[in-house]
């Protein structure tokens, strides 16, 4: 492994464990006891909680030495067996982490009060944490974390001890109210700057109420530092049931909110009180997909893993032999496709008698949209086998990870391919407050980049879980890109993660800038799969301004609204002949960059979207007589 800090000089991100004294509680260990005794007489059930850690995901396990200073120890009658305590806390916890995870040797704050508060001096405290410090690194720490500190002037002595005994890195961590402020009423832009001052490698936040506090002070921390931020927060407030303590934050809330503390500019994420290995498993998963190293690893690990574990008898189907569309973007031929959404209601018919427009004007391929911006419709993968059966054009299946738990995701795989279904694009899926059900609940198990292992996986003949499957699917897997993305470097990152985990080709969002898009392609040239554009005939102003304003990473220029609202103020008419110029003119635009074209069908009408195709000169002669009459 690293040198720990060597991880500070990464962008990545790492992931905490969650609280051990939870774990032992729950293993029948009560309040009444010194948990810092347990590295003593039950190693056994210390260590077992930390290869539960370990196994769940962190990157980085703390020693169960949180009270293990000299005063805390009194109580109980240990003081004099502080040095053990710490060694045997700090070796317990490398035992477990093997080469698969970092300890750091966790101190808490001294629970006294030192000047000018109380009569402990600051020496005097710096020298107690001294002592713990050199115990822990006698034990073969590779950091240090001081955490649920709420005295600026205590957790300064903290580091000073620590920085005394040796140069490893240090993890400081203040804990705050509900009123965004620690109990001695410290701002989080007051002890930002003090411990960026004093040294500290991680700054950060833990304990306290739950972690929507802890996010609303790391958006103003982040402003004040260049040091790496951390959060541990508290899974909620506790509750007394029958007594005992349970803590009211789910895994699944939990993990919500270490996407947040990334976003909000978290290196560090983990939990605090409450949180157990099922809180960490789910945080682990979820920032999988925003972590350039979690989701490089998990790439890269699970192909290894196809490589490796793929059964002998697979013959993995290649790409020109998976479909007709496949083919033409194996072998870098121009590919053509309608997106056309789903009927609303259990009839298809209507739908079905405008694809077959389609096929007779010679389009590849017609695009089904699984449930887009959640709106309720007909299931993507029911009408995708209703045109390839009914209609003989080849459907394009839109799969999201929105709706479904992986379990459900495995069976309709399987079951697209068992229905003869072979492409497919993949993506997360937009969430249910977009639509009209917005407190229908979303999964998420897995997101875009998850899913395109899972699908490469089956076309190897595995599993998720690496078992064979017997056939091999047959799936042509394609993914979304936005070229007009606000965060345009994580777009481009996870772009190649999904190359990575096995995409084969791309279709974009709508695009409306030709600049942007041509940018866009300059910048992942050196990310060899092809690009399909999206292209939107527009209909009318509103239409306009509607996707502008209301779809993420859709860009309408100046320029075209103008067109628009100059066309829709003479007729509904000339607005729908200049969206259709205006798509023309950018298909024509970028043809010689380009691997395809997806044309949308405004409102379900597919002449609109034919018409595009006329710039096309494979299409001039059939579409013409189709969208003339």
């Amino acid at each position: 492994m690293k040198n720990f800090r060597e991880l500070l000089e990464t962008d990545d991100v790492y992931v905490f464990d969650g609280a051990v004294g939870t774990r032992l509680y729950d293993k029948g260990v009560y309040i009444n006891r010194s948990y810092d005794e347990l590295n003593l007489i039950s190693p056994d059930l210390v260590r077992e909680v930390h290869e539960e850690y370990v196994r769940a995901g962190a990157d980085i396990i703390e020693t169960n030495s949180f009270g293990a200073t000299r005063h805390k120890l009194q109580p109980y009658g240990l003081e004099d067996k502080l040095r053990d305590i710490n060694i045997a806390a700090a070796r317990l916890a490398r035992e477990a982490a093997g080469d698969k995870a970092y300890v750091a040797g966790a101190i808490g704050p001294l629970g006294l009060r030192i000047e000018p508060f109380g009569p402990t001096s600051f020496d005097e405290a710096k020298d107690l944490f001294k002592e713990q410090a050199e115990a822990l690194l006698e034990g073969g720490v590779d950091l240090f974390i001081l955490e649920t500190f709420s005295d600026l002037p205590l957790i300064e002595q903290a580091i000073r001890a620590v920085k005394e005994v040796c140069d490893l890195p240090v993890v400081a961590q203040m804990t705050i109210q509900m009123d965004g402020r620690t109990t001695f009423g410290t701002s989080p832009e007051t002890f930002t700057v003090k411990l960026d001052e004093l040294g500290a490698d991680i700054i950060g936040l833990n304990c306290g109420m739950g972690p929507n506090h802890v996010l609303t002070a790391l958006e103003k921390m982040r402003e004040l530092t260049g040091r790496k931020l951390s959060a541990q927060p508290n899974a909620g407030l506790p509750r007394d049931v029958q007594g005992r303590q349970f803590y009211m934050g789910s895994p699944e809330y939990m993990a919500t909110f270490a996407k947040r503390f990334v976003q909000a500019g978290a290196k560090f994420v983990g939990g605090c009180c409450g949180t157990t290995p099922t809180h960490i498993k789910l945080i682990a998963d979820s920032i999988r997909s925003i972590s350039p190293r979690q989701s490089q690893n998990f790439v890269r690990t699970n192909l290894a893993a196809v490589t490796e574990l793929k059964p002998s008898d697979v013959q993995v189907v290649a790409p020109e032999e998976r479909s007709n569309w496949s083919r033409k973007v194996a072998r870098g031929e121009f590919v053509t496709s309608v997106e056309v959404l789903p009927p609303k209601g259990c009839d298809a018919q209507k739908t079905l008698d405008s694809i077959r427009l389609l096929k007779d004007a010679g389009v590849d391929a017609v695009n089904i949209p699984d449930g887009p911006r959640a709106q309720t419709r007909m299931s993507a993968q029911a009408t995708a086998v209703l045109v390839e059966r009914n209609i003989g054009i080849e459907a394009v299946l839109h799969y999201c990870c929105r709706d479904r738990n992986l379990l459900g995701m495995m069976s309709d795989l399987l079951g697209a391919a068992a229905l003869g279904l072979h492409n497919l694009l993949i993506i997360t899926g937009d969430p249910p407050k977009m639509g009209p059900y917005p407190d229908a609940t979303a999964v998420f198990d897995i997101d875009a980049i998850g899913l395109t292992n899972m699908v490469n996986k089956l076309n190897h003949g595995l599993d998720l879980g690496n078992n064979p499957i017997g056939l091999p699917t047959a799936f042509s897997i394609g993914v979304g890109v936005n070229p007009g993305a606000v965060n345009l470097e994580e777009e481009i990152r996870r772009f190649e993660w999904k190359v990575e985990a096995g995409a084969e080709y791309a279709i974009t969002q709508p695009v409306f800038d030709t600049e942007q898009l041509r940018s866009f392609l300059d910048k992942i040239s050196h990310v060899k799969i092809p690009i399909v554009a999206g292209i939107w005939p527009l209909v009318s102003f509103r239409n306009a301004e509607f996707l502008h304003n209301e779809v993420p990473g859709v860009n309408v220029t100046p320029e075209i609204l103008e067109t628009m609202r100059i066309a829709s103020d003479k007729s509904k008419e000339d607005a729908r002949e200049a969206g259709i110029a205006i798509a023309r003119e950018s298909l024509n635009e970028v043809r010689d960059v380009i691997a395809g074209v997806q044309v949308s069908a405004p409102f379900g009408n597919v002449k609109y979207a034919l018409q595009v195709f006329d710039v096309l000169e494979d299409f001039k002669s059939s579409s013409l007589s189709v969208t003339k009459g």
